[in-house]
């Protein structure tokens, strides 16, 4: 069995899969805190693990995405204190399967080379994956393998949090889908706002890239909020939850020495 960990600024998934089947068996999800201690994190990951398996983790591997620095030498200890082994870290010199044509293929987000790779693999392309998380982001992967760039916009999350931090009057709400666009109170304009405006957002973004690119687009979401706008944006085809543990196991499996 394969230890995935992808850590994230709000979430850090922790997942379990097959590589051979290349097979999720399970996954759970711990709030990313610079307050929590290397400790705090070893005992959660080990008290999560320990309900499978426990004595095949000394023959386990491990492989890491992250898109937060201080982090991820914990990380790498507390695979090095679960499993003896030395994790893969996703990073510049693993091999992708991907030829990136970013200026600098080094600044392109560990996560989303493993949403690209794993994308890539379950539908084809020419794809774009559209992660809504911390941030809201779209990888653009053309054929054959080509991980063609993309762009980042302020995930929903952050942006109604910055909203109602700066305003004196509008109140917290609840991030759900309205049933109407016309808000008749400041909390449903505040819900319209943010859920039908990332709808037109998401949307436009995807005409563009298209029109950029010249062609039609299969259109996939994964990330923490996916499900709440993929059943409101038509051209998502599908919402893959998973998806970046996926990629992680694709690219352990590419990165595995020769037998």
């Amino acid at each position: 069995m394969l230890i995935l960990i992808d850590i994230g600024n709000t979430n850090i998934v922790v997942g379990v899969g097959d590589p051979q089947e290349e097979r999720l068996i399970c996954s759970w999800r711990l709030a990313s805190s610079p307050s929590r201690t290397e400790d705090e994190y070893f005992v959660s990951i080990r008290t999560l693990l320990a309900e499978l398996a426990p004595e095949s983790w000394p023959r386990s591997g491990a492989v890491i995405s992250s898109v937060v620095p201080n982090l991820t030498p914990e990380f790498i200890s507390i695979v090095r204190r679960l499993t003896g082994n030395q994790p893969l870290v996703v990073g510049p010199g693993i091999r992708t399967g991907l030829d990136i044509a970013y200026h600098d293929p080094s600044e392109v987000g560990a996560d989303r080379i493993a949403n690209a790779v794993a994308a890539r693999r379950l539908y084809g392309t020419p794809i774009v994956v559209v992660d809504f998380g911390t941030a809201t982001t779209f990888d653009l992967v053309l054929p054959p393998n080509i991980y063609a760039g993309g762009a980042i916009v302020p995930g929903v999350g952050v942006s109604l949090s910055a909203l109602i931090a700066r305003t004196a009057q509008l109140p917290r709400v609840e991030l759900k889908r309205p049933r109407r666009v016309v808000g008749k109170s400041p909390t449903e304009s505040i819900q319209s706002g943010v859920f039908w405006g990332t709808v037109a957002m998401v949307e436009g973004m995807i005409e563009r890239l298209e029109k950029e690119v010249g062609t039609t687009l299969r259109v996939i979401a994964t990330g923490g909020l996916g499900a709440l706008f993929a059943q409101s944006i038509p051209r998502i085809e599908a919402y893959e939850p998973d998806l970046t543990l996926r990629g992680l196991m694709l690219l352990h499996q590419l990165n595995q020495p020769p037998a």
